[in-house]
């Protein structure tokens, strides 16, 4: 197997909505992003899978390494390696693939944020940095594109804290802000319990209105000369506001006791409709 299947494998493995919006690139953009993705599902599966965290520590560890052997042209994982051709062709910031790092590193160290503002620290390593990344493969003529990827990045990350709440509990992890917990009065007891309380479903409101702003401060910001080349972004953007949507239209209570994902057939009619029309 070479290093672009092995991506290509990981990639699709995922389910993940992002896979969709691959399918329309060029063929380089697509191996260039199929190969970013796939290293940022090796360095969140460490946390996600691994149950120790000393362990888990000492394999991100090994990744910041890795990044390092990268950027001297020598990587040792398929990952890497399929990623070698393309980062300094496209000139993508070795810092920015730490920063990944440093974000799935908050994870094995603290599982509450006081406030929005410690949560969009969060936020804008694990996907604001992969927004402004993903930006630069697919190309861009004017900087403001950088601002928009980064909101579009946070919105999607917002999107996935409402998605996973149940989720992330049955981590013992709770990505919503303590300071905005406390303003709806929902006990974080009620979260790692499940309960499905009013005052929760107020404060899911409340998340769902702010990662609908993050989206429309995006999309304002997007340069009409770059919109074709971030199309993949805009498909992206199509499958995640679908999925509040239906989060919405569902009861935003029930992301305590079920994860709602779209159909792989109706995310592929977005991602076609999406593209094509953008």
């Amino acid at each position: 197997m070479t290093p672009d299947q092995y991506c290509e494998d990981k990639a699709a493995k995922s389910g993940s909505s992002f896979y969709y919006s691959f399918r329309f690139l060029p063929y380089d953009a697509r191996l260039a992003i199929t190969a970013l993705y796939a290293y940022c599902r090796e360095v969140d599966d460490v946390v996600d899978e691994c149950h120790d965290a000393d362990v888990a520590l000492a394999k991100l560890v090994w990744w910041r390494q890795e990044i390092s052997r990268l950027y001297e042209g020598k990587p040792e994982h398929p990952v890497t390696q399929a990623l070698q051709p393309h980062v300094k062709r496209l000139d993508l910031p070795q810092e920015q693939m730490i920063e990944i790092i440093d974000g799935m590193q908050m994870d094995l160290e603290q599982a509450r944020y006081a406030s929005f503002k410690d949560l969009n620290l969060y936020c804008y390593r694990v996907a604001g940095v992969v927004g402004q990344l993903s930006a630069q493969i697919f190309g861009f003529s004017d900087r403001q594109t950088l601002k928009y990827a980064h909101d579009l990045g946070i919105a999607f990350q917002l999107t996935n804290i409402i998605r996973d709440v149940g989720e992330d509990a049955r981590r013992g992890r709770i990505y919503l802000p303590v300071d905005e917990l406390q303003r709806f009065n929902v006990p974080a007891a009620d979260i790692l319990a499940y309960k499905e309380t009013p005052e929760f479903g107020e404060l899911m409101k409340y998340q769902i209105d702010r990662a609908e702003k993050y989206y429309q401060l995006a999309l304002a910001q997007l340069p009409k000369i770059d919109r074709k080349r971030q199309r993949c972004g805009l498909v992206m953007a199509a499958i995640y506001r679908t999925t509040l949507e239906e989060i919405k239209h569902d009861g935003v209570t029930h992301v305590l006791n079920q994860r709602l994902s779209l159909t792989p057939i109706r995310k592929l009619w977005l991602a076609w409709k999406t593209w094509w029309f953008a």
